[in-house]
């Protein structure tokens, strides 16, 4: 090669090291990722923070999780429920908000589920094992406590054409005034009560287990 060609050659390679160097001094960013912006509630919840009726699930046995992982229960849970608990914030619920002779949720948000591992008897009436949408028609002296079985509904939107079973539960006064809606089991002679209770409200569901 000669001289006349080699100044051009020398010239192309000057300038690419100098674009080289130059990127290389630079800062890389990372590619940014935009996420398409929530709307409707999921948007209200992300500015907000946390939802305030979080979701609960409790369990006969009570601890049964830490039972079943601990090895002191192999057996499967006797009944579920998965539910989220609402508060009151100052607010009269029952009769106002929740009015007397509607269907309400059991909870907010998803409807309230319960699942027996086992076949059941509720009030004289054979629930068998499975899983179940619950609500509730509440009134003033007793609530109408529902059984369905479309599940994967949102909670305000229950079909009664798919109830399976209703009980008429007298409802109670507490003596303990509860700021949130909160479900619990307490045992009994043949099985469990769920008990449910918000403000100073109380309703209890006897459930037994069939042999």
């Amino acid at each position: 090669m000669n001289f006349s060609l080699k100044i051009p050659f020398y010239i192309s390679a000057i300038f690419v090291l100098f674009c080289f160097s130059c990127n290389n001094g630079k800062e890389k960013k990372p590619n940014k990722v935009i996420f398409p912006a929530a709307s409707g509630a999921q948007s209200k919840s992300a500015g907000n923070g946390l939802d305030k009726s979080p979701m609960d699930m409790i369990y006969f046995p009570p601890e049964y999780p830490i039972l079943k992982m601990s090895g002191k229960m192999e057996n499967d849970p006797y009944v579920r429920v998965i539910y989220s608990r609402p508060q009151l914030e100052g607010r009269k619920i029952f009769g106002e908000i929740l009015q007397f002779g509607k269907p309400w949720r059991l909870g907010a948000n998803e409807a309230t589920e319960i699942e027996f591992f086992r076949d059941v008897r509720i009030m004289n009436t054979s629930i068998k094992k499975g899983r179940y949408i619950m609500y509730a028609i509440p009134y003033e002296t007793e609530w109408e406590i529902r059984l369905n079985n479309n599940l994967y509904i949102w909670g305000l939107n229950v079909d009664s054409s798919y109830d399976i079973a209703n009980f008429t539960i007298p409802a109670t006064t507490g003596e303990r005034k509860l700021e949130v809606f909160s479900m619990e089991f307490s045992p009994n002679n043949s099985g469990a009560d769920l008990v449910l209770g918000w403000d100073t409200l109380r309703v209890s569901i006897p459930i037994f287990w069939t042999p």
